[in-house]
């Protein structure tokens, strides 16, 4: 049972599995779902919102069954993994033409009878109305608030090993957990994925662990030699394609560095992301909670006991590149002859305005813009001027509403996570990873009024190059996958549906938060004021 006296106790597995709580030994309906946190209870979405896939929680008045992505169960529920009313989206109130027009284009791509349907994955947090945003971020939010005060007990069998490898002492530390987690005296027989280019690394060895754990199995009776193979096969390998196609493979996720590598593990996972437990190997460890010393431990009672997990919000960035505005040929009417010398080539960039192409009213072009990359980032979407020699010229945008414009070197959007990151480096504020807000800090503005500003994680913000810029920008998502902004392009930054699921310290949400910055950073530390010595007259 959870430490506090309404948490629950939730056993997560393919099979039955119950959920009571201290005071009521209530039970609930079988849950038979696969461990991955990342999306909304049903309960809290209306028939406009987006359904995405199963929900694993059980909150104290909730007790419906979700199904798992690839149950063979031909339910209706599971027939709209995604739900979008039609009707609604013909009237939103966020996202400009272009965007409106993709909307349009996926919710006639799978209608039905019951209202239009459409793959979970096609569907962006930038392209839902306002109202469905709102509803999403709560949804996430209060998923978050519930998970906090449970346990959640996964049956893991297959888990997923990152390492800072290009660290050569981190090596033998992965190599000694990996010989751990396949040891003959492990109760469940895991299935270890580790990094493809492990494979091949001398000091890890692979061949020869291999083999030392084969001798030790055969010298306990507990493997025939003939058998050996079956070993083996407990050792794969993974690659990014495998993170990015094929996520539900993995039950658990196991880091060894520091931040970078939790970052990185975000990076891998853009979708759906295990629960991941990071252990401190590296340099500051702001996500990094856990003690590698004590590994065998704090595993033990993770996979026997259960884990509390912290759903870290994460950005979704779209890329938007500007297409070609053609010309209309006008003819005259007797002869059939061109009114005009040119032809049907692009009008020059000059003749173009992107604010009123995002917001204004030239609205009979609708195919401006089209998206080229989306990418899910934990920490900060930067949009800076690149190798320029001089500043970058930007505008920013929320939803149908022009902020400002910008000249500095650049623009940091920062989750709640990375404002102990660049935004920190750039004057912005510290925040607590539970806010669900976007913090924007400008980098060496030109003037000096361009103050930090925080905003709720509901906007759908724009940060787009003018048309009549000199120089063209660089937007970089969690310092990977630099890419050039040309004018006239812009990026999106909306809340995104799948947050990153972080296994905590049990017990220490907050205060683990407070001594990072302050033992690691040295936030307000400063010698103490002397009182007042009285002197006797």
């Amino acid at each position: 049972m959870s430490e506090k006296k309404h948490a629950k106790h939730i056993s997560f597995d393919q099979e039955a599995h119950s959920s009571a709580s201290d005071e009521d030994q209530k039970a609930v309906e079988v849950i038979p779902i696969v461990g991955r946190v990342h999306l909304l209870p049903p309960k809290h979405l209306s028939r406009n919102s987006i359904m995405i896939e199963g929900v694993e929680a059980v909150a104290e008045d909730q007790d419906q069954v979700v199904e798992p992505k690839g149950s063979t169960n031909n339910s209706d529920h599971r027939k709209k993994l995604a739900v979008l009313d039609a009707a609604d989206s013909e009237g939103s109130d966020v996202g400009q033409v272009d965007q409106k027009e993709w909307r349009h284009k996926l919710v006639k791509s799978g209608s039905d009878k019951n209202g239009a349907t459409i793959d979970h994955d096609e569907l962006h947090s930038r392209l839902l109305t306002k109202k469905q945003l709102s509803e999403m971020a709560w949804g996430v939010r209060e998923l978050s608030r519930r998970l906090g005060s449970m346990r959640l007990k996964f049956r893991v069998k297959t888990i997923f090993i990152l390492t800072k490898i290009y660290d050569q002492d981190l090596i033998p530390k992965t190599r000694e957990l990996v010989k751990w987690l396949l040891d003959k005296e492990r109760d469940v027989k895991y299935t270890v994925y580790l990094e493809r280019d492990l494979k091949t690394n001398k000091k890890f060895d692979a061949a020869g662990l291999l083999e030392e754990l084969r001798q030790d199995y055969v010298a306990a009776g507990e493997l025939e030699e003939e058998n050996s193979q079956d070993l083996n096969r407990r050792m794969r390998w993974w690659d990014e394609g495998m993170c990015r196609t094929r996520p539900h493979t993995f039950d658990f996720v196991i880091t060894l560095g520091g931040d970078g590598t939790v970052l990185y593990a975000s990076w891998l996972f853009q979708r759906i992301v295990p629960p991941v437990l990071s252990f401190a190997l590296g340099s500051l460890g702001f996500l990094t909670k856990f003690d590698y010393e004590g590994y065998q431990e704090t595993l033990t009672k993770a996979f026997n006991e259960g884990v509390t997990v912290s759903l870290r919000l994460r950005f979704e960035g779209t890329i938007m590149r500007s297409q070609p505005k053609r010309q209309v040929r006008i003819t005259d009417g007797q002869s059939g002859e061109s009114g005009s010398g040119e032809d049907d080539d692009a009008l020059s960039n000059a003749n173009r305005d992107l604010v009123e192409e995002l917001i204004g009213e030239e609205k009979e072009d609708e195919h401006t813009h089209k998206p080229d990359g989306t990418y899910e980032i934990l920490n900060e979407i930067v949009v800076d001027r690149g190798p320029n020699p001089t500043l970058s010229y930007t505008e920013i945008f929320g939803d149908d509403e022009h902020f400002t414009s910008v000249l500095a070197d650049g623009i940091c959007v920062s989750t709640p996570t990375g404002s102990t990151a660049y935004n920190l480096a750039a004057g912005g504020s510290l925040c607590h990873p539970e806010n669900p807000v976007m913090l924007v800090t400008s980098i060496c503005a030109h003037t000096l009024s361009f103050r930090p500003i925080i905003l709720p994680d509901t906007i759908v913000l724009r940060v787009g190059v003018p048309y009549d810029a000199r120089t063209s920008s660089w937007a970089s998502f969690d310092g990977r996958e630099r890419l050039e902004l040309r004018p006239g392009d812009y990026v999106t930054i909306s809340a995104s549906r799948y947050p990153f699921a972080s296994v905590q310290a049990p017990g220490r949400r907050s205060e683990d938060w407070v001594n990072s910055i302050s033992g690691k950073l040295g936030w307000n530390t400063r010698q103490k004021q002397k009182a007042y010595k009285k002197w006797e007259k």
